[in-house]
């Protein structure tokens, strides 16, 4: 069986995850950071990350990392993490190819004793069910004789510098009773948190789906409750705030519910239910109410704009923030352009403002030409969409000054007063 001190890591897949799990294994044990993007590895060994989440200094910091896209290089290694997106598809199932191709991948380098470890968020079954027979197809060994798996769910927070990656409790699991205790040992060497070993892989699949389902439902709880609130006239935030002097109300906001892990994961745990024949119905009602909040939002901010005597039509919009979240250029899944797309209906002219995310990025994924600077007295309307620390520290007088003499002013993330903006969720 594999030792500690005979530890050669491969992590598959540079990306959020991938990279800052490279850099911490990296001060300490051999490992090759692999990710299929050449464009990506130039850009890691040139000591530069674009996603932020790893500084030049602590990419010097881990002296026994390498990168590579060549496959061949990964022959020596003998444990395998695999950290490549789990996205859904234009009919909100899984998508599993990114993990299938990893899977082949690592296949053709397979070797007896070797261990491979899935942290991408699937469905409780798809280690096993869909990986494996991958990689038993592409070595030529066989599970749990020649070769073992585990699974430890992903837990970054993508703009987060105070929840990393050593710093949050990491679940682990293995396909034998040795091997998980094994993949554990092998996190403990960087997690200073600590790990919860789960009896099996399947149960660690269902507790990293269910973590951000959890979020999702709650979030649509209360997006519910803010549109019960503004037919009847009355202030959410107010009314969260009166609730939440109760020791245990759970501290949720209202918003848009996107990114690559709220917004997608419950599809996964939603596909798994309905193929054993359960039709999630809070899940799925969920998922439908978070979805719509890009059309509501644009709607309201175009009965403001009426009740104002503003012309819609050729009306002059701006948009500040279009990443999923704060400070984060990470536009994956943002649900920021469900908005932009209903308000784009009404034949009116729209600016994105958002200093934190890559224009040519969102010119490739969404045909879009962010500006590079706001004009004052321009905006028939704004809406300030992402709470980025940029943001946060211009005042009311700020963002009314961008506006015409007649305009709105849309805050959907509470970063303005109750009085100092028209509109808010």
């Amino acid at each position: 069986m594999l030792q500690l001190s005979d530890l050669k890591i491969a992590i598959i897949g540079l990306g959020y995850v991938g990279l800052p799990l490279a850099v911490e294994f990296g001060k300490q044990v051999p490992v090759i950071g692999f990710d299929i993007h050449q464009k990506r590895i130039d850009e890691l060994k040139s000591g530069q990350d674009h996603t932020l989440e790893v500084s030049p200094e602590e990419l010097k910091q881990a002296s026994k990392l390498s990168y590579s896209a060549d496959l061949a290089e990964l022959k020596d290694c003998n444990f395998f993490i695999v950290t490549v997106p789990t996205p859904i598809d234009d009919f909100k199932q899984p998508d599993l190819t990114p993990l299938i191709k990893a899977s082949t991948s690592i296949g053709q380098v397979l070797k007896k004793g070797d261990v491979v470890v899935y942290e991408s968020t699937v469905y409780p079954g798809a280690t096993e069910e869909v990986c494996i027979p991958v990689l038993e197809r592409q070595s030529g060994l066989k599970f749990n004789q020649d070769f073992f798996a585990g699974y430890s769910p992903e837990r970054i927070n993508p703009g987060d510098k105070l929840h990393r990656v050593t710093n949050i409790l990491k679940i682990t699991s293995g396909s034998t009773p040795e091997i998980a205790d094994f993949v554990d040992q092998v996190y403990n060497l960087v997690i200073e948190a600590g790990t919860h070993q789960a009896p099996s892989i399947k149960v660690a699949e269902a507790a990293k789906v269910i973590e951000n389902t959890q979020r999702d439902v709650n979030i649509a709880l209360i997006n519910e409750l803010a549109l019960i609130f503004n037919k009847l006239g009355i202030d959410t935030e107010d009314v969260l705030k009166a609730a939440g002097t109760k020791w245990n109300f759970l501290p949720f906001r209202p918003g848009l519910v996107g990114g690559h892990c709220i917004g997608v994961d419950p599809y996964y745990l939603t596909h798994k239910a309905q193929s054993v024949g359960l039709h999630p119905e809070i899940i799925l009602a969920a998922r439908r109410l978070n979805d719509r909040m890009g059309e509501y939002i644009a709607t309201q901010l175009i009965k403001e704009m009426v009740k104002k005597r503003i012309q819609v039509v050729g009306s002059k919009i701006l948009v500040m923030g279009l990443s999923f979240k704060e400070n984060c250029p990470d536009i994956r899944n943002t649900k920021i352009i469900d908005m932009v797309k209903a308000l784009k209906e009404y034949d009116l002219d729209l600016d994105i403002y958002d200093p934190w995310v890559d224009s040519k990025e969102v010119e490739r994924e969404y045909g879009l030409a962010p500006v590079s600077e706001l004009v004052p007295n321009t905006y028939d309307a704004i809406i300030l969409a992402v709470a980025h620390d940029q943001f946060k520290e211009m005042s009311p007088q700020q963002f009314h000054g961008l506006g015409k003499i007649n305009h709105v002013l849309v805050d959907l993330k509470y970063v303005l007063g109750k009085d100092d903006s028209d509109l808010r969720l």
